[in-house]
């Protein structure tokens, strides 16, 4: 069957293209949510300006994607979760969860089926892509600590300005001499 689509669908084509389709795809799928219509001569004449719509529909969406990749690249998620001694998680962190924190925080409905591939089985840093559409793939980093264990880099970090901070206290109580080789 001959379809002229009307608006773009994934993986076959853009509005004001015409394809082949299989007869049940187009007679299911294809025609009754209105994404295409048969190719008849009359309306291929339509053809026209039902392209010249949807590339200025698709011009407003690739700005609208540009923006948005932008908020995702700056995401950071974390997650807890149980694991073992080698690392790997007890149960999954999925997409679905994954997906619904990064719409909190960015405050988007992006679906789940458009973020990462696979559920999150170990403990560590994981880089996700997001399908926007078309060449828009940004990816977030996405953290998952294990239950209970001590955070490092926290523990680290205060530690260190405290004895920063000592040290610069000291060293402005020292004579001027003495606060040199403090330093040293």
């Amino acid at each position: 069957m001959k379809v002229l689509l009307k608006e773009d669908v994934d993986n076959l084509g853009y509005a004001g293209e015409v394809h082949t389709v299989a007869d049940g795809f187009g007679r299911n799928f294809l025609l009754p949510k209105g994404l295409a219509v048969r190719a008849t001569p009359e309306v291929m004449r339509q053809a026209e300006a039902w392209r010249k719509r949807a590339e200025a529909r698709r011009a407003e969406m690739r700005a609208e994607y540009d923006l948005l990749s932008e908020r995702i690249r700056a995401v950071t998620l974390s997650f807890t979760a149980r694991a073992g001694d080698n690392g790997k998680l007890y149960g999954s962190i999925t997409t679905h969860q994954i997906a619904d924190k990064l719409n909190q925080k960015l405050g988007t409905e992006i679906d789940r089926r458009k973020i990462g591939t696979e559920p999150l089985r170990m403990v560590g840093e994981h880089h996700i892509p997001v399908r926007l559409g078309g060449d828009h793939h940004p990816e977030f980093i996405v953290t998952v600590l294990q239950e209970g264990a001590p955070v490092a880099v926290a523990a680290v970090a205060p530690a260190a300005v405290v004895v920063e901070e000592a040290a610069a206290d000291l060293s402005d109580e020292l004579e001027p001499e003495a606060a040199v080789e403090a330093q040293a």
